[in-house]
């Protein structure tokens, strides 16, 4: 999924390597501060959603297989998520580019803080970037 072009593009992300992508989510699984659920549509996997530390902050994010967006699935596993972690307040990034999860975000109780430019990382291209918080 992380390698679709069309959802890097929306995403405004530059896909992992096999390695890295193997290396991220091996620590992740390992911390005991990561809450992440793999998200099943009828016994298929068809995304993923978590909970971590990004740059000190408890954050949230989530990749949707692009065969199933607009279906209220990372809509639903967000309330879900949301349900299970607690703590406030969480934070999530997101190009402002990207319509549908500020939508998602915004419907789930998520503010927008800030505008601002993003510059390009080895994970992100540059972009107009929306911070948001969920008190």
């Amino acid at each position: 999924m992380q390698l679709d072009p069309e959802s890097n593009r929306v995403a405004v992300t530059i896909p992992r390597s096999a390695d890295s992508f193997d290396a991220l989510w091996e620590n992740a699984l390992r911390d005991e501060r990561v809450t992440a659920r793999v998200i099943l549509r009828d016994g298929v996997i068809v995304g993923n959603i978590s909970c971590f530390q990004f740059n000190g902050l408890d954050s949230v994010g989530y990749w949707i297989d692009r065969n199933s967006w607009g279906r209220g699935i990372a809509s639903r596993a967000l309330e879900l998520l949301l349900c299970e972690v607690t703590r406030r307040p969480l934070h999530a990034q997101v190009a402002t580019s990207n319509a549908a999860s500020l939508r998602i975000l915004q419907k789930c109780g998520f503010e927008i803080v800030r505008i601002q430019i993003s510059p390009a990382t080895d994970r992100y291209l540059a972009c107009e970037e929306a911070l948001l918080i969920l008190r």
